[in-house]
Order: structure tokens, then C-alpha cells, then sequence
């Protein structure tokens, strides 16, 4: 393919969300390196957003200071056209700036979560920077996020939360915070959402506390649940990373915690009727036994779509593949 190909190419892939055929594009472009950052930069010139936003992925996986400047240069000139199709690419940007693995891009994330702290921004921009950072995650930041933290109404931010927390505790210290029935769940979720970005192995020890943690608020709280209900809502957040970093995690888990996951799971399909957790079906269909494939069965959705999450837990619980 010709530059022009690979342009075209890189904004479908991007579009669609295929991160892994983006990537290998973005490699093909960077065989040359100077003609890649003069596309790209074109690109981000382009009045379609979509254009703008695969330049700035392209940048993040080309790395590097320049790219990083560049894409900064750019964060100013998107979040200055206060549009939906500005916000859109400065969401890109703030993603890309976290692929970088240059320290430097740091600042640029502090700078931008410092304005959005001067006003009252909607949780959802808040949620790239804070995603970002935990990837550029250092002590230094500490005092940044405290300061942000001030500024807003920290209930409405619980990422931003959750990344204190996170930055503030150590595995260790963490563990016995997840347990504490004194910490409110909204916070406990807060944490959930970043280590859903991503999960570094010294937070794997901290994992038994939050399912346990999980157990014992579904086992608490009485009658049906739906996603608006912070409990359910946390198991949930909870059942999400755990399916996100299955390779990760689900091997590493102790016998115990493997059979309290079995038991929350089970109880969240429950709960969770009549449209029942797929997430928690989809766990059970990972460390389930084949008795719970008549639960699952008992709370299939009628919803075709939802439905067939179901029948195939069921199947893969009833004629489990040998190895």
C-alpha cells in the first residue's frame, strides 16, 4: 500500500475500534520514519475528527518527545473548538499521551487535568487523564491529584478517587482498605475502574480482598439489584476487570478466592434478574462447575442477543473441551 492507502487504512481500523490492525499499520507507516510524522501531522489537520483521531493513536504508538509535543500542541487546538468533534480528539490524545512511555508525557497529562480541575467538568473527561496517568503512574503525581481532588466535588469524580487511592497505598495497605465495610463502595469502585485500565502485577495480591469484599456486599444487601444500584454496580466494575485480565488473573487466584468468585457470581446472576449479569455468566462459564449450568439456564434473558451469552456458558459448562 501506498501512503495514501495506509492514511485511509489506519482511519478505518481506528473507526472501528481494531486496535491490534491499527498498530501493525501504524508499524508499516513508521518504516519511514519522516514521511509517517509528515502524514500523521497532515492528518491532524484534517476538518474530520476521525482523520484526527487515528493521527493521534499513530503518534502515541510512534512515541517519543516529538510525539508527545506534537500531540500536545494539538490537545490546545482541540479542547480551544469546545464542540463535540474537539472533545472527541482530545479524548484520543489523552489516550495516545498514555501510550508514550517517555516520562515528559506526564506534564502535558498534569496540565490538562489542572484545567479541568479549574471548572466542573463532566466525569467522563476526567476518566482518560486519570487512565493515562495510572499508566504514567509515579509518586510525584500525588500532590497534583490531591490538589485536583480539592477543587472538585471528589463524589462525582470517583476515578480521580480511586487514582489517589491507588497511588497513596501500598498492596499491602490496600488489601485491608478493600475489606473495610467503613469505606464506602462508590470509592472501592473508583479503584476498580483503574486498575481496569491496567493492572500491574504487584496488584494481583490485592485482588481476594475486593471479590471478598464483593461477596459479603451482594450477601448484605437485599432483593433485586440492577446496574443503577452501587453494589451491583461495583460487582460488576468488579466482574469486568477480572474478564479483561482473565489470562492474568483467573490462573493466579487461590482455591479460596476461586470459590468465593464462584459464589458472587452465582449470586449476581441471581440478583440481577431478569435481564441477569453477563459478565458474572461469562465468569461462570471460566470457573464454573457443570451444576451451575442449570442456574444460568434458570436466568437466560429472553433477549436473543443477552440470551446467547447464556446458552453458551451453558454448553461450555455441560461439555466442557479436554485439553
Amino acid at each position: 500500500m501506498d501512503m495514501k492507502q495506509l492514511r485511509d487504512e489506519l482511519v478505518d481500523a481506528c473507526a472501528w475500534g481494531e486496535e491490534e490492525r491499527a498498530r501493525a499499520l501504524v508499524s508499516r507507516i513508521g518504516e519511514q520514519p519522516r514521511r509517517a510524522r509528515t502524514l500523521l501531522d497532515s492528518m491532524l489537520k484534517d476538518p474530520d475528527a476521525r482523520v484526527r483521531q487515528a493521527a493521534a493513536f499513530g503518534l502515541g504508538v510512534l512515541g517519543g518527545a516529538a510525539s508527545a509535543r506534537r500531540l500536545e500542541q494539538q490537545l490546545a487546538i482541540e479542547e480551544a473548538r469546545s464542540d463535540y468533534d474537539g472533545e472527541s480528539v482530545v479524548e484520543a490524545i489523552v489516550s495516545a499521551l498514555g501510550r508514550i512511555e517517555e516520562t515528559s508525557v506526564r506534564a502535558p497529562l498534569v496540565r490538562r487535568l489542572e484545567r479541568l480541575a479549574e471548572d466542573t467538568p463532566e466525569p467522563g473527561d476526567v476518566f482518560p487523564v486519570v487512565h493515562a496517568l495510572w499508566k504514567r503512574r509515579h509518586p510525584e503525581l500525588l500532590p497534583v491529584v490531591r490538589r485536583s481532588l480539592e477543587k472538585l466535588i471528589p463524589a462525582r469524580y470517583k476515578s480521580l478517587q480511586g487514582l489517589l487511592v491507588l497511588l497513596e497505598k501500598t498492596p499491602e495497605e490496600l488489601r485491608t482498605w478493600a475489606i473495610d465495610p467503613s469505606i464506602p463502595v462508590e470509592h472501592k469502585t473508583g479503584v476498580i475502574n483503574v486498575l481496569e485500565e491496567e493492572l500491574p502485577a504487584e496488584q494481583l495480591s490485592t485482588l481476594p480482598s475486593f471479590i471478598s469484599a464483593a461477596r459479603t456486599l451482594l450477601a448484605n444487601a437485599a432483593g433485586q439489584r440492577d446496574e443503577r444500584d452501587p453494589v451491583a454496580y461495583y460487582c460488576e466494575c468488579l466482574a469486568s476487570l477480572l474478564l479483561r485480565h482473565k489470562e492474568q488473573v483467573l490462573p493466579a487466584l487461590p482455591e479460596e478466592t476461586r470459590s468465593e468468585l464462584r459464589d458472587l457470581a452465582r449470586k449476581l446472576i441471581v440478583v440481577t434478574a431478569p435481564n441477569s449479569s453477563l459478565r458474572a455468566a461469562v465468569l461462570l462459564q471460566l470457573i464454573g462447575q457443570p451444576e451451575d449450568a442449570a442456574l444460568i439456564e434458570a436466568h437466560r434473558p429472553a433477549e436473543p442477543t443477552l440470551a446467547k451469552v447464556f446458552d453458551d456458558a451453558v454448553r461450555a459448562l455441560r461439555h466442557p473441551r479436554k485439553e
